[in-house]
């Protein structure tokens, strides 16, 4: 939840939250613990609706005891909060719903367990909800211009748009704000210390979601598989390896790494695929979906360290890519991201199918760009062809200018 003693940050995600609310019975909002959820709902409904977090035990077991008299309690319109705790209510829900079929905006369920929520709302709930996701804030949000539109889809006629597009902090700023992460209570606070929030964030993480999930058995050793995971961040993941470091099964780290997936601890990005005539590497990468989170777990506390450090290139390539995500999350769309590479060598960071083209994204720790940045941008482009667009070099630095036919470098504030 955002700290009261900020002011409310405007989500990019308001205005399609809104509308599904005045299309739909039912809304289910998702997304990690902390990423602002509740305090999204309460300024967007809580004139309007009741508010009942169901992660109090007595609460719970209300729910439980006698579905119908609770509902009849709380009748909507009503937000229940951390819904997963009690989705026995849903086959309830779904026939209060029933009675009144054609209401729009009767129930807002929210919760932060994906696996099981998602689950039961299917099973439940089905063409009778919209389902949407909230990711910590992107640095869009944290700007102020939560609708800002990504470099590719600005208007071809405003060559400027780039440069007039407000550009975030540089050099030290910049890696001090990723090493807070942008979940937004520790986001905003700056006076907080971010280790000690991460530190409570993942043992939270690991005590109330993770316990929870019947893929998890050794906490302990999850705990331990967290970590491993990032010290692999970005690169690409072999499973066996972990397995074997680990001492446990192959099949028992796929089934951790579709926690984490489920529940917004990470990213996987899978290899785009395409008739080029060539091999590609099928191993997935994966990012962790916060770098506080990411820094906390590799033992990232200073901005020097972590710009200059082994980890510096992964950490700018991760912040690439959530920003990405979160940006076309947070609107209510359905990222479709990948990364490509072939075994002769030739790789771009990322690329986005936006469903008339596809943008191939190469990052950069360096804050001087040159031309030989764009190689990897050349070849998807002709193996692609038409498909693909022109793409970009991202990197931290202030420039932004052209690459030669096939890419411009672009500042990471300007993304």
């Amino acid at each position: 939840m955002q700290n009261s003693a900020h002011p409310y940050l405007t989500r990019s995600l308001e205005p399609v939250l809104t509308r599904a609310i005045q299309e739909f019975p039912a809304v289910v909002l998702t997304g990690p613990r902390q990423s602002g959820k509740t305090t999204l709902l309460q300024h967007l409904f809580g004139s309007e609706f009741r508010y009942v977090s169901l992660e109090a035990p007595d609460v719970r077991a209300a729910a439980l005891e006698d579905p119908r008299g609770f509902l009849a309690f709380y009748p909507p319109p009503v937000i229940f909060d951390e819904a997963q705790w009690a989705p026995e209510l849903f086959p309830y829900i779904k026939e209060a719903i029933d009675a009144d079929r054609w209401r729009a905006g009767q129930y807002v369920l929210s919760g932060s367990q994906d696996l099981l929520l998602l689950q039961r709302v299917i099973e439940s709930l089905a063409g009778r909800v919209a389902i949407l996701h909230l990711l910590p804030l992107s640095f869009r949000e944290l700007r102020g211009a939560p609708q800002g539109p990504l470099p590719w889809e600005r208007a071809a006629a405003d060559v400027s748009a780039a440069d007039a597009a407000p550009v975030g902090p540089t050099s030290r700023a910049l890696w001090e704000v990723f090493l807070r992460g942008a979940y937004p209570e520790i986001a905003l606070d700056t006076g907080r210390d971010a280790w000690l929030w991460h530190a409570g964030y993942v043992q939270t993480y690991l005590e109330r979601d993770v316990r929870s999930l019947r893929q998890v058995g050794d906490l302990g050793r999850f705990q331990l598989f967290l970590r491993a995971l990032a010290v692999r961040n970005a690169q690409l993941l072999n499973l066996s390896e972990v397995a074997r470091d680990l001492g446990v099964a192959v099949n028992t780290v796929k089934a951790w790494l579709s926690v984490l997936e489920a529940t917004y601890q990470v990213i996987v990005l899978r290899p785009y695929f395409a008739n080029v005539g060539r091999r590609l590497v099928k191993t997935p990468k994966v990012y962790f979906a916060d770098l506080g989170t990411l820094s906390y777990l590799t033992g990232l506390r200073d901005p020097e360290h972590a710009m200059s450090g082994p980890m510096g290139g992964a950490m700018m390539e991760t912040a690439v890519v959530i920003e990405v995500v979160r940006t076309l999350t947070n609107r209510g769309e359905v990222p479709r991201t990948y990364f490509w590479r072939t075994t002769a060598g030739s790789e771009v960071d990322l690329v986005v199918d936006t469903g008339r083209a596809l943008i191939p994204v190469e990052v950069k720790l360096s804050a001087t760009p040159t031309r030989a940045m764009a190689t990897g941008i050349s070849s998807f482009r002709s193996a692609l062809g038409s498909r693909a667009a022109r793409g970009y070099v991202v990197h931290p630095g202030t420039q932004h200018l052209p690459l030669g036919a096939d890419a411009d470098a672009l500042p990471f504030g300007a993304l």
